[in-house]
């Protein structure tokens, strides 16, 4: 008999802890599923909700915060998801907010992801439609990958074509294997830093020249910034312009009287046909030219004698005196 309520007992306590077990997971259960406690509604509305179900998991900014209620067609273009959320989480969600549609992982269950926005805004009401925004899913993605696996493939057989062809090209390799290529190669280079330096350096030195250009310094910036240069110099080559035409008017009057003078000559009329063609002038010329050498000499044989005289030794001395004395003033006046 006392084995028999010893027994009871324990099938009693075994039930209890049964039941309380339960119980508990009841409790927990119903929690996660936001079937305990105070909670709210919020709608989202999408035009696909890629296998979505009622019991999904909601998270605001990664935080678990409720479930997704039901699901309803509007029309054929929108499904609208009620969203049952804890009421704790209805402070930090604004009517700004964004609700698309991800993944627990790469290939879990559909899960409602809630996002702030960056702009403040009111907190949601009861009810409250939020935006929505689409996001890559993983259909996408298999089909974005199986396209660029389909690229790879082609890209990867055209490479394969490339190398073949390269490496049947003869000229390509009698280029790669000449060891006088990269010789001339490296010379090129090395005229062609020369070169740039030299660029470099005439960039420099004409900077400097227009700086000092613009700043008023040398011959080129007192012509830009010189109006009185900049005027002297217009008149200059106006000047040259003046005398230029005046040079060939003149050259225009030698011509003409050039051209008379030769048919005097041809013609001979006039002095110089005279002394070009006629013997006897050039010969009468040629006389006279004699006696005025002879004349000339004779006169400074004379003066000579006259200098050495006595009698006028004095004056010509005076003379002298005279004329050193004009000669020191000229020079005088000029140095001061």
């Amino acid at each position: 008999m006392a084995n028999k309520s010893a027994d009871n007992i324990k099938l009693g306590l075994l039930v209890t802890a049964g039941v309380f077990i339960l119980v508990v997971s009841l409790y927990l259960i119903g929690k996660n599923q936001s079937l305990f406690g105070s909670t709210f509604h919020l709608r989202a509305r999408f035009t696909n909700v890629n296998g979505l179900m009622a019991g999904n998991n909601i998270r605001y900014s990664g935080i678990q915060a409720g479930t997704v209620n039901k699901i309803t067609i509007i029309n054929d273009t929108s499904i609208e998801v009620d969203l049952l959320i804890e009421d704790e989480m209805k402070p930090f969600i604004k009517k700004n907010a964004l609700v698309s549609i991800g993944n627990e992982g790469l290939m879990g269950n559909k899960v409602i992801n809630i996002t702030p926005s960056r702009f403040p805004a009111d907190p949601v009401d009861e009810g409250e439609l939020l935006m929505t925004k689409t996001q890559m899913i993983t259909d996408d993605m298999l089909s974005t990958l199986s396209n660029t696996n389909d690229n790879v493939e082609v890209i990867s057989g055209n490479l394969i074509t490339t190398v073949n062809r390269i490496n049947e090209s003869k000229a390509l390799w009698r280029i790669l294997n000449d060891t006088t290529l990269s010789d001339g190669l490296r010379i090129s280079m090395h005229n062609l830093q020369i070169a740039t330096e030299n660029i470099n350096e005439m960039s420099v030195s004409l900077l400097a020249v227009i700086k000092d250009a613009k700043a008023g310094n040398g011959a080129a910036g007192a012509i830009i910034a010189n109006d009185t240069v900049a005027r002297n110099l217009k008149a200059a080559v106006a000047n040259i312009n003046a005398a230029s035409k005046e040079s060939v008017e003149v050259l225009a009057k030698l011509d003409s009287i050039a051209s008379v003078t030769h048919r005097s000559i041809e013609n001979g009329n006039g002095v110089v046909h005279a002394l070009l063609k006629d013997p006897a002038m050039v010969k009468s010329v040629n006389t006279s030219l004699n006696n005025v050498e002879k004349g000339t000499a004779a006169f400074e044989e004379s003066m000579q004698a006259l200098k050495n005289n006595f009698l006028f030794r004095g004056y010509f001395r005076k003379l002298e005196k005279r004329k050193s004395r004009a000669r020191k003033s000229t020079t005088d006046t000029t140095h001061k």
